[in-house]
């Protein structure tokens, strides 16, 4: 089996004769960038033990806020008295996803954009963009308008990612969150597509076991067959 691995904004990948793994889960570490680049979403890794004399472990303790990097956010995020990540069942996170090339896409995706793509109930739509390429932080990312995530609701998805921190801005009160984990549609944001390409794929969406929580970071793996 082969291992590709080049950091950065490039997933990881795998491959063997009968399938390909693409890791989309960005790298977690001290300057990555967060939500708005506000300090206070920033990890902070701190040394709690070291070597000393060739003796002992070292363990670092990591400061993490449940929102970064590749994450999926729990309907608790945006709906008072919601439930925590936890509460997805494994056969919500584990199944078939579509990835969507929507790199034309400069502002808001609509529902009229999603509607020239194929999409079935119980998948999980994965929304490349625009966004792919950036290294940094930048305000005017690709998001999902409200008519675009009401039109994912209505299709009976099982969730949605995005290759941006967030999967909507600007929008008062929030609503393409309150549409979608109102209908227990699993978010997921800051996705690494690299050179993934449109198409259908396997999918593993791996959250922490957190209780309680807002969001989770996680692990997202693509499956392709016989690539």
């Amino acid at each position: 089996m082969a291992t590709e691995y080049a950091g950065g904004r490039r997933p990881v990948r795998q491959e063997c004769e009968l399938m390909r793994l693409y890791d989309l889960s960005r790298p977690i570490y001290e300057g990555m960038p967060v939500w708005r680049e506000k300090p206070e979403k920033a990890p902070v890794f701190t040394v709690t033990s070291d070597f000393v004399d060739g003796q002992g472990m070292h363990e670092t303790r990591v400061a993490l806020d449940v929102h970064t990097g590749t994450h999926v956010d729990a309907p608790l995020h945006a709906l008072p008295g919601g439930k925590g990540a936890e509460a997805y069942p494994l056969e919500q996170l584990i199944g078939e996803a579509e990835v969507l090339d929507l790199k034309d896409v400069s502002g808001a995706i609509t529902a009229t954009r999603l509607k020239q793509e194929t999409i079935a109930a119980g998948q999980i739509v994965l929304l490349k963009t625009r966004n792919s390429s950036d290294e940094a932080w930048h305000d005017d990312f690709v998001y999902l308008a409200e008519d675009g995530a009401r039109y994912l609701a209505e299709k009976e998805i099982a969730g949605v990612g995005i290759d941006a921190l967030g999967i909507e801005r600007d929008q008062p009160g929030h609503p393409t969150h309150k549409i979608l984990l109102g209908k227990g549609i699993v978010i997921i944001e800051g996705l690494l597509f690299g050179d993934v390409s449109a198409g259908t794929y396997g999918i593993v969406v791996a959250p922490l076991r957190l209780i309680g929580c807002d969001a989770a970071p996680a692990r997202v793996l693509l499956v392709q067959k016989n690539p």
